[in-house]
């Protein structure tokens, strides 16, 4: 059919991306004959089903719409929660697995073999009216493609960044339909995907903060990969995941807890990074205000540290999480180039002691002004967010070129921040390990990579055991074991 309208282009146009309006998302998805399922939404109206309500032909998509906000009447048709709360991913799955299940009980594949089912839910607590506590939520998806294929699931965690309830309940209806539409017409690119969930929304309005996908459609994604992108993307400043690869919620995870965070770029992880964690992870919980069974370990990895002439390299980032977690290690990935907004970002969560693990560059570093220009308050803003808090340093030595150890009793910092390192020091924020390995203080992972890439011998003793066979096995950082073998057969 030839296009009535000409549409007139001219030189230098860009081309630019079409995105589709919110209803025009809905209206797809309802005019669609095979799309069909329930919304279950919780805590801020049911601000999703009623744009499908509004575009039009929603009796062909809406088999039932509901919100059981009363407590009770939540609790009798979902279940009771063990912690008693309602806005988790436990109560949204169970939200989304009742609601497949009703729909699997009450419409027969016979009188509808083409339809593809889905149960879209959302458990949400928007602002108080104190306008303390701007209000969080969990948001997902439980859908197939094809009739007799099993059901694929989308989970995100949200935070709500505005401060007016209605505001935040139109946004997450925006936030509903992207998520529908992309699960349908996006799941072939999840990267893109998790992009156009900002379709008509700043990220001024709206933060995600975790995301996992699972299912047949979505088996080859790693949602390690997944998280990176959040950050990436500009959605949240942080993203952690545990030893198994989920993706986990941080608010979640350290509540209340005493932390100790290592910074590192950890490309391979060495035996001065384990040692350093074993070390200085002892005398913390040797601390009087740390309980060893209420202590999370963090290995943190800045965007910084995975970026290649600005571009994130995704392949090197799966390979060092892949160490990080075969040694049983929660990662977490962040945008926060300075300490003092690592710390911050914590203390969002506990009051709790915490405490860093750092080399002697690392907090040379610190104490260097160019980081702290962009702030009103230069360094002692920074060092105020830094130190204020309830937190400790452990302080992992270095060898100079002398073979001299340098530690905190003799570190050369500028002239300027001398008085004020010693301030730090002196009040027991700064405490060196000093049950360290020498010989391992030789170890720099920059080498090690050197080594791997070269193929050269030498570098598999200066890792964690079962690491180098893990590098091996798998091929990580480049490493190529045909290479080798031709090189020992030139020789």
């Amino acid at each position: 059919m030839k296009n009535l309208e000409n549409e007139i282009t001219l030189k230098g146009d860009k081309v630019i991306e079409q995105i589709p309006s919110i209803t025009d998302k809905a209206l797809r998805i309802n005019l669609n004959d095979n799309i069909y399922g329930t919304f279950a939404e919780i805590g801020a109206g049911q601000e999703t089903v009623r744009h499908f309500f509004r575009a039009g032909g929603s009796s062909g998509t809406i088999a039932k719409a509901m919100s059981a906000y009363d407590k009770d009447f939540s609790d009798a048709i979902y279940g009771v929660e063990d912690d008693g709360r309602y806005v988790t991913e436990s109560r949204l799955r169970k939200m989304l697995n009742h609601e497949v299940e009703l729909i699997e009980q009450r419409l027969s594949r016979d009188k509808h073999p083409s339809k593809m089912f889905f149960s879209y839910a959302n458990t949400v607590a928007t602002i108080d009216f104190a306008k303390q506590f701007k209000g969080h939520g969990w948001v997902g998806i439980k859908y197939q493609i094809e009739p007799d294929e099993a059901y694929n699931e989308i989970f995100i965690h949200i935070r709500f960044k505005e401060t007016d309830a209605k505001l935040q309940q139109e946004t997450l209806g925006k936030l509903g339909v992207n998520l529908i539409y992309g699960a349908f017409y996006k799941y072939n690119d999840p990267k893109r995907l998790l992009r156009y969930l900002y379709d008509h929304i700043e990220k001024d309005q709206l933060e995600i903060d975790t995301i996992n996908f699972s299912g047949p459609r979505f088996a080859d994604v790693d949602n390690r990969l997944m998280s990176l992108q959040l950050v990436k993307n500009g959605m949240t400043d942080a993203v952690m995941f545990d030893p198994t690869g989920k993706n986990i919620l941080p608010a979640a995870v350290l509540y209340k807890k005493n932390i100790l965070a290592l910074r590192g770029s950890f490309r391979p992880v060495t035996k001065v990074n384990m040692d350093m964690y074993e070390k200085s992870l002892q005398m913390f919980v040797d601390e009087n205000k740390v309980k060893k069974e209420n202590t999370l370990v963090i290995f943190e990895i800045t965007l910084s540290n995975l970026s290649s002439d600005g571009e994130i390299d995704e392949r090197d980032f799966m390979d060092r999480a892949e160490l990080l977690c075969s040694l049983g290690q929660t990662v977490m990935i962040s945008n926060f180039q300075e300490y003092f907004k690592v710390v911050e970002y914590f203390s969002n969560y506990t009051k709790a002691r915490m405490g860093l693990a750092l080399g002697v560059n690392n907090l040379i570093d610190v104490f260097d002004e160019k980081y702290y220009r962009h702030l009103s308050g230069g360094i002692l803003e920074a060092f105020g967010k830094l130190f204020y808090r309830d937190l400790k340093v452990f302080l992992y030595p270095m060898e100079d070129e002398f073979g001299n150890i340098v530690n905190s009793q003799n570190l050369k910092v500028h002239p300027r921040m001398k008085e004020l390192y010693k301030f730090f020091a002196y009040n027991g924020k700064v405490i060196d390990i000093t049950d360290f390995e020498r010989e391992n203080l030789k170890i720099f992972s920059r080498k090690v990579l050197k080594l791997i890439s070269e193929n050269k011998p030498g570098w598999e003793e200066m890792l964690p055991k079962g690491i180098a066979e893990l590098i091996k096995k798998d091929h990580l950082f480049g490493f190529d074991s045909n290479k080798k073998l031709e090189t020992e057969k030139i020789e």
